[in-house]
């Protein structure tokens, strides 16, 4: 028998309780099956499965006491399968037999005491294991065996101890608890038939997945995945993408991975995935030797993914479900673990897939690169790698990443002056870092602008030249200046340089002057207000007269060597 879980909302005979007793991959299969039932039994009828392909068929409804002993009532006399079911009918969605739905089916019983053509009141006993005999046969289960069903009443929620198939006190003590949960006397020692019932209920939750062997050849791997959820798609080295079928979740995706490589390579592995929108930052990070282990958890979906190197190949997958979904998610993904195979010297060619019209700088492998909310760029001001940047971004981030992903943690903020220092998680020490112009710049000095224009896409800073044309703000105010230059907005945060390369101020972001400004005007934090603000957070800052002007090779190396890619993450 097979059984389709979901977790929708259902309508409203899930208030109820039925008796499942059959699920069937297609319509008119579910129709006869619930047909040949409804030959012995009355109060049958047949549901679609919501979120599934699948079809259910059961008896009821039921007062919950009802349902328990019209199950045993039921099987005592073999009218139904012995793995069938209670359930809330949370899974059903529209009723497809008999023909004019539930209500026709139950005006059609004998009334509430008589749904079935069983006599109730002196049913006949299912034939049961003596507690002699049920433990006789338990004692010839094998340790793996016994696992099984520790690992079943674990996941049904009666037992929290070591799966070790040493059944003492706790394990026989879920044993007596799942026993009185399903109408059965509580002895503590499953009888042949009881523990068929608990594997089957704990199997339940993958039918209607078609958890099932995928051989691919070209990863050279082999794996159980939902094939009633997913199919193959396409190529994309590393990955083999397999997509949603049509009408399952959108959000349940699996990749294999299959790639040549070393320690290196599968360390690189590890670090690029946690870029992916499909590995939400949140969750477990194991980096091993030969092998790494990614859990992202987000709102939407939740992800995990294993790879390890053995002889030069790096494989493994990543199983990617809709959060909220965790009794699922859990049983596909140890079916997953536990079937992993991979087939030596086989392995994805770099070259394999065709380049597609929606390639993208987005894009790794056909996968969304995850990208911070708010971009700006800094510079260093310290030895140590003191960066600072624009107050927006100490508003509201839930991280700061500097550029090849270095956290960093906000130090002192001054919104109105739009300034912000950020101090790294890790030790750098940067080629250069900023030496502020003393004394007061000429009208006309020609300026550039250092900073990441397009947000990171091309790796590096670009250079805007411009000129200084005011030494106010529009309002007369004496800590900014005006520019004429042509900014960008991921160049807010970035320093203004002299041709001597010393800087004379901090772009800031054209939206905090709360008006929309002509092209080729920008506003800077001047060098006086910069000063005070990095005293104040005890930072020293190196400060330097008028100089030669560089040559433009040396002044762009200086401009890039100072500037930084500052990541909000929200």
């Amino acid at each position: 028998m097979t059984a389709v879980l979901a977790s929708l909302a259902a309508p409203a005979w899930a208030q109820d309780t039925w008796l499942q007793v059959e699920a069937q991959s297609n319509a008119p299969a579910a129709i006869e099956t619930a047909r040949e039932f409804a030959g012995q039994i009355d109060g049958v009828a047949a549901f679609d499965l919501n979120n599934s392909s699948w079809f259910a068929v059961a008896i009821g409804p039921f007062t919950p006491e009802e349902a328990a002993q019209q199950r045993r009532s039921l099987r005592a006399r073999q009218l139904i399968p012995s793995d069938s079911f209670t359930t809330d009918g949370s899974i059903f969605g529209e009723a497809i037999w008999p023909e004019g739905g539930v209500e026709t089916a139950q005006a059609d019983t004998l009334g509430e005491a008589a749904r079935v053509m069983v006599p109730e009141a002196e049913p006949q006993q299912e034939p049961q294991e003596t507690l002699a005999e049920a433990r006789e046969s338990e004692s010839l289960l094998i340790g793996p065996e016994r696992e099984a069903l520790q690992v079943a009443l674990q996941w049904a929620g009666y037992y929290d101890g070591p799966i070790d198939a040493a059944f003492g006190r706790g394990t026989r003590g879920s044993m007596a608890e799942w026993q009185a949960a399903n109408g059965y006397d509580d002895t503590g020692v499953l009888t042949t038939q009881q523990r068929a019932e608990l594997l089957a209920q704990y199997n339940a939750v993958l039918d209607g997945l078609g958890m099932a062997n995928v051989i691919d050849s070209t990863a050279g791997v082999t794996v159980q995945m939902p094939t009633e959820l997913v199919a193959f798609d396409r190529y994309q080295p590393p990955f083999a993408h397999y997509e949603p079928r049509n009408g399952a979740d959108p959000q349940a995706k699996v990749l294999l991975i299959s790639q040549a490589g070393e320690q290196a390579d599968l360390y690189g592995l590890y670090d690029v995935m946690q870029t992916l929108e499909i590995v939400p930052p949140e969750g477990e990070r194991e980096r091993r030797q030969s092998g790494f282990t990614l859990v992202g958890q987000g709102d939407d979906i939740v992800s995990h993914t294993e790879a390890r190197l053995e002889n030069g190949e790096i494989k493994g997958f990543t199983l990617i479900w809709p959060a909220g979904d965790e009794d699922r998610s859990t049983r596909v993904l140890d079916e997953m673990l536990a079937s992993f195979e991979t087939t030596a010297g086989v392995v994805m060619p770099d070259e394999m897939g065709e380049p597609t019209e929606d390639q993208s700088v987005d894009l790794l492998a056909g996968l969304e690169i995850r990208r911070p909310e708010l971009v700006r760029s800094g510079f260093f001001v310290s030895r140590r790698g003191d960066v600072l940047t624009t107050a927006d971004v100490a508003q509201g981030c839930e991280r700061i990443t500097l550029e090849d992903g270095i956290e960093a943690t906000v130090t002192a903020a001054d919104a109105e002056r739009g300034l912000a220092l950020l101090e790294p998680g890790q030790a750098l020490a940067p080629r250069q870092h900023a030496t502020f112009r003393e004394g007061v710049p000429r009208l006309n000095t020609e300026v550039v602008l250092s900073g990441y224009s397009f947000e990171g896409q091309l790796g590096a800073p670009s250079m805007t030249y411009g000129t200084l044309a005011a030494m106010e703000g529009l309002d007369g105010a004496e800590d900014v200046r005006r520019y004429a230059l042509e900014a960008r907005p991921g160049d807010a945060g970035g320093p203004v340089f002299d041709n001597g390369g010393q800087v004379l101020g901090l772009l800031q972001p054209e939206g905090e002057l709360g008006r929309s400004l002509p092209d080729g005007v920008a506003f800077a934090t001047d060098v006086d207000t910069i000063e005070g603000f990095l005293s104040g957070a005890g930072l020293t800052p190196s400060t330097a007269p008028l100089g030669e002007d560089l040559p433009l090779g040396q002044m762009e190396r200086r401009a890039t060597d100072m500037t930084v890619l500052v990541g909000c993450w929200r």
